[in-house]
């Protein structure tokens, strides 16, 4: 494992979601981790049965929040290898149209219901 300590800043994957942001407090199993930017926004839809709509809860998923703390399995947190740290709204915003450009590519029924999550949560992240 690598050689993370208190104040080192990492990426994290996180459910469906990698985050940036810094490692706060070693939590035994856990590290806790303060997030500082999104890197890849969670997938929306039931988790356990990828791909589906028919019988499942499709779940809608939002980012962490900037400063939000979060308890991450230590075998997902790695060292952040980036230059600087992105913006955590910019980076939000890049991280949903990377998501909706991927969710276009193919017409599923799928891609459908996760592309109008992901709008749902674009107008409550950004309705201020």
């Amino acid at each position: 494992m690598a050689d993370l300590r208190i104040g080192s800043i990492v990426k994290a994957h996180y459910k469906s979601g990698i985050y940036i942001g810094e490692l706060v407090e070693d939590r035994n199993r856990f590290y806790l981790v303060k997030i500082l930017a999104v890197e890849k926004h969670p997938m929306q839809g039931d988790l356990h049965n990828p791909g589906k709509t028919e019988g499942v809860f499709f779940h809608q998923r939002k980012a962490l929040s900037y400063m939000e703390k979060a308890n991450i399995q230590k075998e997902a947190v790695h060292p952040y290898e980036g230059s600087s740290i992105p913006d955590y709204k910019e980076s939000l915003i890049e991280s949903i149209e990377q998501l909706k450009a991927k969710l276009t590519r193919r017409e599923t029924e799928f891609n459908q219901q996760a592309y109008k999550q992901l709008e749902d949560l674009e107008h409550q992240y950004f309705q201020k």
